[in-house]
């Protein structure tokens, strides 16, 4: 009883949140705020996720004009599409009385810089906030938060972000730099991701075991989550649940492509990486972890 009456002591004194988006990711992120003591109030598009949020303790919010009535905003939504057709309303943000909203989802620079323009028209300050980490580390509290934007803000939102995450990387002023950061990261994974599927159906061809490979890779001159974690998901053809779906995975690396044309920069490996995802959506893997992507490299070394 007493914890209890402690968490309740800690929701009083901290201020409401808002939250948009209940995917796998913005479930484990809502969690760990009402763990942290923060009164959470949630909407998303399907009911199902709302309701198994509202049994963890959270207030469902009738609309989103409600979620923007609270102090701070969280939102977690897939891309750059939801974020515009949500949240990018002149309306919802000329009614809100949010003093903050920090975005979490993986988005172009090019919106991020709309929506801090938008935002600051009506008063509200933006804080881009991308996070590393699949859905078991937001529900654990353990993200890394990519965040760029008023320092102030960073500030302000210490607790919160403490909540969330176990650090909080400040990039810059400008909200575009974090968006940019979290795709060069997610650039990064799909090229590791690419590159142990090709040299997994290379040792699968010449008969050595694809898991023999990767606990090689992974124990000496690779250590580490993604040469394990994923190395082991492509080693043993495990693709499901999805930790990241396939189809985001070919977000991530045509936002990529963009902001390697904005900055004139060339990436020549995202064009064959996106082409090894595209084969993948042809065979009906959009649903599964885009570890999947190794299969069209075990089907064109003709292994499938």
């Amino acid at each position: 009883m007493a914890s209890t009456d402690s968490t309740r002591e800690q929701r009083m004194e901290r201020p409401a949140v808002g939250f948009v988006g209940l995917g796998s990711m913005g479930r484990g992120m809502a969690g760990s705020l009402l763990r942290a003591g923060y009164r959470v109030v949630v909407w998303n598009r399907s009911p199902g996720p709302v309701q198994e949020m509202v049994d963890q303790g959270a207030a469902a919010a009738a609309d989103l004009a409600e979620v923007f009535r609270q102090p701070v905003v969280v939102s977690m939504l897939a891309n750059d599409a939801a974020v515009t057709e949500l949240l990018l309303d002149p309306e919802l943000l000329a009614q809100a009385t949010a003093r903050t909203h920090l975005n979490s989802a993986t988005v172009s620079p090019e919106l991020t810089v709309r929506a801090a323009a938008l935002h600051a028209e009506h008063g509200i300050g933006y804080l881009a906030a991308p996070v590393l980490g699949r859905a078991e580390v937001a529900a654990a509290g353990e993200l890394n938060i990519l965040a760029a934007g008023d320092r102030g803000i960073v500030e302000e939102q210490k607790e919160l972000l403490d909540a969330l995450g176990r650090r909080t990387w400040h990039l810059g002023d400008r909200p575009e730099q974090a968006s940019l950061a979290k795709i060069t990261v997610n650039y990064t994974l799909v090229c590791a991701i690419e590159a142990m599927a090709e040299a997994c159906a290379l040792a699968e061809a010449g008969g050595i075991r694809p898991v023999d490979l990767v606990e090689l890779l992974s124990s000496t001159i690779f250590p580490g989550p993604v040469y394990q974690g994923y190395g082991s998901m492509i080693a043993e053809r495990r693709y499901e649940p999805a930790g990241f779906r396939l189809e985001l995975g070919l977000k991530d690396v045509q936002l990529a492509l963009a902001a390697g044309a904005e900055q004139r920069v060339p990436l020549p490996i995202a064009g064959v990486v996106r082409d090894a995802f595209l084969e993948a959506l042809a065979h009906g893997r959009a649903e599964q972890d885009w570890a999947a992507v190794a299969e069209v490299a075990r089907r064109r070394a003709g292994l499938a």
